[in-house]
Order: structure tokens, then C-alpha cells, then sequence
């Protein structure tokens, strides 16, 4: 295929045809393929505890509240600038991890704690907590699924020029208010009414009109303190500050295979620095995550080691991941069907691929 000529885009819809492709081909709430863990050390792993959490929340609180501060009391000077340059990150990425795994429910044993946290993040990644933990639910169930899986961060063919848009947050929290005041008017798409429980649905506007209430709040402060610092405060680290998410977010599956129940082939782990991986909340060992979802976060560093001979190599670093990804992606942009499949180490037993090769136009497996 010509490099300039691009792959014909997928029809990535929950109600369209590939939906009704994934179902007839087995690929919807199927089997998915598991590293073998004795159920002893699973049952040991899969404990909640609250400790970790409510450790790793008070820093991250104590930690906003101090560059908050530092940002106003500064403010008008130079000096603000790495105060706000901090409460962006904890604000604009460190949510979505907070938010990914309260939403789990596996962050805290107590429940109301992973509720508390859970709908805090949610309104700082601006997603909507009702619908999102639904999405959230159908993408572990049928991960990188054409026609099923609602979060397909990267469709074929991708676009680049929006891919490094995500990473000032500019294109994506235009994107994000619009289906909050979509939602807040009471209109949700047939995409959202496929995952969601029509029981689910009034409490999905309901939260729509809570956050776009804030949000006015927010803008008529702004409006009588005749200043942006509240939107410093609220809303605009979802701009400068998101650069982190996407950073890690992205590298989760990107360039990986479509329509596989192993999650060898459609998701990546990749070992980070400290920082990352608090910012993260060790959500980088994505393939043990996908495997066993209802491991916490604070487990998932034992549950690698464990499976590790069973795993493709993880990525060594941020940058290594990316260097492998990016080829990838720009690789499916004009090669129908291709996608990176990493090698297994011998220990490993053999992916499981048949399906793939079962799906038409999409039976290239290539190294």
C-alpha cells in the first residue's frame, strides 16, 4: 500500500457493525486468556487494604493544598509559576488514576472511601462518574474490541495532529464539556445507552448538572473576584496539567492489537521512575492489571513478579515505550490489519491469537 494513502477508518460504534461483527465472531464477553496463579496467592493478592490508599490520598491532598497555596500567594509573579506548574499534574493527571481504581473499588477496602475519592477524580478528569464507571466496565470486559470497547483511545487511522493536541488538553476538554452538557440536558447517544443500565441513566444526568454546576460557580467567582485564579483553582489544571495522563495513558495499548482475547497482544506494561508510577498508582503494569483486574494497585508490583516469565518484556522506561509505539501507530495508518506483537520469553505459554485470525481484512499478524 502506498505510505501516502491512508487505511480505511474502522467503524468504531458500539451500535454499528462491527458490534454486531464482534458478537457473531465470539469476541463479546468471551474467555480471555490468564497467567496461570495459584488461587492461595491470587486470594492473597486481590486483599483490599485502606492503608496504602489513604496514605497515598493525604499526600497527594496535602500536596495540592501547598502548591495551591504557593500559586496564590505569589500570584502576579514568576515565583507562582512551578506552584502551579505542580498543582497541575496533581490535579489535571494525578485524577485519573484516582478514578481508575476507586472506581475499581479496590483503592480502599471501606467503600465509601473509593466513593469519596472516585467521584472527586472524576469531576477533576471531567468524565462523568456514572457513565464512565459503566464505560470502564465494558472495557475490561471487552478490551480493544471493535464494536464493543467504548474507550479505543487510538482508531484506526489515528489521528496525529489530535494525539499531541491531548497533551496540552486543549482538544479534549472541549470534547469532555460537550458530552457534559449533552448529558446534563438529559441526552445520552446509543453508545452510552449500550453500556449503561437504563437504571443508570437518570443518575448520569444527575451528576452531568452537579459538575456543570461547579463549574458556574466557578465562573461567576471569577466574574465578581474580576480574576482567573479561580479557574487556576478549578478547571484550567485539566489543560497544562494533563500532560502526564496522556503521556502514560497512551502507551496502554497503543499500536497493539485489535480484536485478541489475550491481553498479551492489546495492552502494555512498562517499569517507570517512582514519581510515574505514584502519579500512576502503578497502573503501568497494564497487562497484569487487564488480566486480573481486581488486584490493587498496591499488588500489581507482586503480581509482575509472579507472572512475569509468562509476560512479553516489559518496556524499560517511558521513553522505550514510546519508541516502540509510535512506529507502530504510524505503521497502522496505512497498513490494514498490522499491529506490534512483542515477542514471548520461552517460559511463556503461546498467545492466544486464533480469533484474530478469524476477523476479515485483520489476519496479518506481523512481527
Amino acid at each position: 500500500m502506498p505510505y501516502d494513502t491512508l487505511v480505511e477508518r474502522r467503524d468504531y460504534s458500539l451500535t454499528g457493525p462491527s458490534a454486531a461483527l464482534a458478537i457473531e465472531r465470539g469476541l463479546a464477553s468471551a474467555e480471555w486468556y490468564h497467567s496461570e496463579v495459584p488461587r492461595k496467592v491470587m486470594k492473597d493478592l486481590m486483599q483490599r487494604r485502606d492503608g496504602p490508599a489513604i496514605r497515598d490520598t493525604l499526600i497527594w491532598l496535602a500536596l495540592l493544598g501547598l502548591s495551591a497555596w504557593g500559586g496564590i500567594a505569589f500570584w502576579g509573579t514568576w515565583a507562582c509559576v512551578p506552584f502551579w506548574a505542580v498543582y497541575g499534574v496533581l490535579y489535571g493527571s494525578v485524577c485519573d488514576s484516582r478514578w481508575h481504581e476507586c472506581g475499581h473499588g479496590t483503592a480502599f477496602r471501606t467503600g465509601w472511601m473509593n466513593d469519596v475519592v472516585y467521584h472527586i477524580a472524576s469531576f477533576m478528569v471531567m468524565r462523568n462518574p456514572v457513565s464512565w464507571r459503566w464505560s470502564h466496565a465494558r472495557h475490561h470486559t471487552d478490551t480493544i474490541i471493535v464494536g464493543r470497547d467504548a474507550e479505543i483511545a487510538f482508531m484506526h487511522p489515528t489521528s496525529i495532529v489530535l494525539a499531541v493536541l491531548h497533551f496540552i488538553g486543549v482538544a479534549d476538554i472541549w470534547q469532555w464539556m460537550k458530552v457534559l452538557v449533552r448529558n446534563a440536558a438529559g441526552n445520552l447517544t446509543p453508545d452510552e445507552r449500550n453500556y449503561i443500565p437504563e437504571a443508570e441513566a437518570q443518575k448520569a444526568i444527575f451528576w452531568a448538572r452537579v459538575h456543570l454546576a461547579i463549574y458556574a460557580l466557578t465562573l461567576a467567582a471569577a466574574v465578581y473576584t474580576r480574576s482567573i485564579l479561580p479557574f487556576m483553582l478549578i478547571g484550567a489544571p485539566r489543560i497544562y496539567g494533563t500532560w502526564h495522563m496522556f503521556m502514560t495513558g497512551m502507551i496502554q495499548h497503543g499500536g497493539l492489537a485489535e480484536d485478541v482475547l489475550d491481553h498479551r497482544l492489546n495492552s502494555r506494561t512498562c517499569l517507570m521512575n517512582p514519581v510515574s508510577r505514584w502519579i500512576y498508582w502503578n497502573m503501568n503494569y497494564h497487562i497484569e492489571h487487564h488480566m486480573f483486574p481486581m488486584v490493587p494497585y498496591h499488588a500489581l508490583p507482586r503480581l509482575h513478579a509472579l507472572i512475569r516469565d509468562d509476560l512479553p518484556a516489559p518496556c524499560p522506561s517511558i521513553p522505550a515505550a514510546f519508541a516502540e509505539m509510535v512506529p507502530a501507530i504510524l505503521r497502522q495508518r496505512h497498513e490494514n490489519g498490522y499491529f506490534l506483537k512483542k515477542s514471548l520469553p520461552p517460559t511463556a505459554r503461546p498467545y492466544r491469537e486464533e480469533l484474530h485470525q478469524t476477523i476479515p481484512d485483520r489476519a496479518g499478524l506481523r512481527e
